[in-house]
């Protein structure tokens, strides 16, 4: 597993810059850190934000 930000508003800002540079969707991205999706989704939902898959982008 990658060592991704811990801080969820920094946590956005990486996921989300991943994304938009690098992966076609959440799956493939999740996949490739080797992260856990629903721990993702949980964090980031902390601060009201949910992936959008027509963005490819937490909203």
């Amino acid at each position: 597993m990658v060592n991704i930000p811990k801080d969820p508003v920094m946590l956005l800002s990486y996921i989300n810059t991943q994304l938009r540079d690098n992966y076609p969707d959440m799956d493939e991205l999740c996949r490739s850190l080797c992260l856990d999706r629903k721990d993702v989704d949980e964090k980031l939902a902390s601060i009201d934000y949910e992936y959008d898959p027509e963005k490819n982008q937490y909203v």
